[in-house]
This record gives structure tokens, C-alpha cells and sequence, in this order.
């Protein structure tokens, strides 16, 4: 009875993985005869699994979605990795997201055994959230869902959004991907009205349905949506732009700038290029400055005449000032 039960348990478990699998392939994981998984599917569905199976040599079984949720069968890591996601939930920049999270947790403490609950109690008990004053405008986790059904269905969407300065306009977009970082949610999408690629913050945004129609989908602006969206909020949105060398490793680098404050590429294992933006020369030189690394302006020959100005205006700062001789402490 416990090697059935076992058994069960994990051709469950293989179910779960949401692919189809032919009978011959769950036997050979169960290391059992087909006619055993056909019983054992058999009594899968006698306990309430909607297994689903089809016939021929392209037959197979598939495990279908039901009114109840099934047992959570997870290893120890798995376990402990699902509670720190739950926990670390309230940080996403997601509205209301963090009660949700915490009543997921209590549930999946409920089914656990004990010796994974064990731990993972000790997880949430033991662990204290920062809650940080400048944890950046959240979005309601509704808009998230209606953005993503969008983008999956491929229907156009109807918002007015709200400009950095506060300027309100009205958008006809087709969505294509959600991009997040640990603070903030943006929307790439083909603009109708401008016809070019655009980045929306999806807390700026205020959904006006109905939406559609269906769209076919764009080829994107680029392979690598996560970094195009990275230096567009760091670098493209600006009006004053550079590429500078530091003299740093990219790891260390990326430990003090941000996906919003610049983009990163190594160039070996001492150094990485940074490209940048800011509201003026000014500002871009402060930012580099500000750094602590050792650096190279690339680009714009402007940005390194204004860093020989502000060499010079450096060099006469420290300079003595006439007639204390030099001296100190007089």
C-alpha cells in the first residue's frame, strides 16, 4: 500500500509538469508496467484528478485543471523558495499584493509536512520587511492581470496616461510584454497614433475600455526586451547623454547603478561601459562623479570639455590662498 501510494504521488507529481506524456514514458519514470500507470490513473481519477487521456501513437496523458487544488508536492528547496517569493511579494510594487501574499502563505503552511513547515514558519516569523519611505508608485495587481491577458490575446488597449511632468494623453496601443524590475512595472507596446515602439509605466496609466480589436502581432524593437526597456528609462528618455568607461568590474559596478540609473557591458574583467542619461551635462557629470570609480567619458566630446572646466575650477579650489604661506594651524 505505502509503494502505491508513493507511486501515485509521483506520477502526480509528473502530471503536474503540464506537458503530455505517453503511457510508455510514465512507465519507464515509474519503473512499472503501462497496464500499472493505467490502473494507476485510474485511481487518480477515483480521488478527483481530471486526467486526461487520448488514444493512438500520439496518445498520452495529461493532467486537466480542476475545481480543487491538488497536493503541493515540493522538495525542501522548492518549498523554502515559494515562501521567500510570497514574502518578498509586498516588495514588487504591486497594490494590495502583500495581503494576498501573506494568506498564501498560511495556506501553503496548512499542506506542508511538518518538517517543511517547520522551516518555513520559521521563515516568515523570524524575518522583519523594511518598509521603505521611497519604495516607488505601486500598480494594482487588476491592471497587471488586464495588461497581460492583453498582450497574451493580442487586443489593443485603450488608457490615458500621465507624462513625467503630469501631462495627460490619451494611447491606443498593442500591447507586447510586461517588464519589471524590483520597484516598477512598464508596458512595451506599438503606439497606433505615433506608429513607433513606446515604454509606458504601468502606474501611469489608467485603463479606459472597451479595448480591441485584435492585432497581429509586431516584430519587437529589440531581442532583449529587458535591457531596451533599461535604457530607455535611463538613457533615451534624457536629452543629455554619455558612454563612459569605468575602471570596474561590471559586478561591482552594478551594485551602485541601478536598471534605471544606466545600462552596463563589460568590456573585461576590470572594466565595463556605462551609457547614461540626465536632464543636463551638469547633472551627467555629477552622477559619474558621485560613482567612486575611477572613469573615461567615451562621449559626447562636450561632457569631457565640461569635466577639464571642472578640473580646473577643482585645481584653483585647492590652490593656497595668498600670504598663509602654505601653512597650517597658525
Amino acid at each position: 500500500m505505502l509503494e502505491t501510494s508513493a507511486r501515485l504521488l509521483r506520477l502526480l507529481s509528473l502530471l503536474q509538469t503540464h506537458r503530455d506524456w505517453s503511457g510508455n514514458d510514465l512507465a519507464q519514470r515509474l519503473g512499472v508496467s503501462p497496464r500499472t500507470v493505467r490502473r494507476d490513473v485510474d485511481r487518480l481519477r477515483e480521488l478527483g484528478y481530471p486526467v486526461h487521456s487520448t488514444s493512438g501513437t500520439a496518445g498520452g496523458y495529461q493532467l486537466g485543471a480542476g475545481a480543487q487544488l491538488p497536493p503541493l508536492l515540493l522538495d525542501d528547496e522548492e518549498a523554502v523558495a515559494v515562501a521567500v517569493g510570497l514574502r518578498g511579494a509586498a516588495d514588487g510594487g504591486v497594490e494590495g499584493i502583500s495581503e494576498a501574499s501573506a494568506r498564501a502563505l498560511v495556506k501553503l503552511e496548512q499542506v506542508l509536512p511538518h518538517r517543511l513547515r517547520r522551516r518555513v514558519g520559521a521563515l516568515s516569523e523570524f524575518t522583519v520587511p523594511i518598509v521603505s519611505a521611497h519604495r516607488g508608485p505601486a500598480v494594482e495587481a487588476d491592471t497587471l492581470a488586464e495588461l497581460a491577458h492583453a498582450c497574451r490575446d493580442h487586443e489593443r488597449l485603450r488608457f490615458q496616461y500621465e507624462k513625467l511632468g503630469g501631462t495627460l494623453s490619451r494611447r491606443t496601443v498593442e500591447p507586447h510584454r510586461l517588464v519589471t524590475t524590483h520597484r516598477r512595472w512598464y508596458l512595451v507596446g506599438w503606439d497606433v497614433d505615433r506608429a513607433d515602439w513606446r515604454t509606458f509605466r504601468a502606474d501611469r496609466l489608467t485603463l479606459t475600455p472597451p479595448h480591441g480589436p485584435r492585432f497581429e502581432p509586431r516584430t519587437p524593437p529589440a531581442e532583449d526586451l529587458a535591457a531596451w526597456v533599461s535604457e530607455g528609462v535611463s538613457t533615451r528618455v534624457y536629452p543629455a547623454r554619455a558612454t563612459v568607461l569605468l575602471h570596474a568590474p561590471m559586478e561591482k559596478a552594478a551594485e551602485r547603478i541601478s536598471v534605471s540609473a544606466g545600462t552596463l557591458e563589460p568590456v573585461d574583467e576590470h572594466s565595463c561601459l556605462l551609457r547614461t542619461g540626465a536632464a543636463s551635462l551638469e547633472g551627467l557629470l555629477v552622477h559619474v562623479l558621485m560613482l567612486g570609480f575611477d572613469f573615461e567619458v567615451r562621449e559626447p566630446a562636450e561632457l569631457r570639455e565640461r569635466l577639464g572646466l571642472l578640473r580646473d575650477r577643482l585645481s584653483r579650489s585647492l590652490a593656497p590662498a595668498p600670504g598663509d604661506g602654505g601653512q597650517e594651524g597658525r
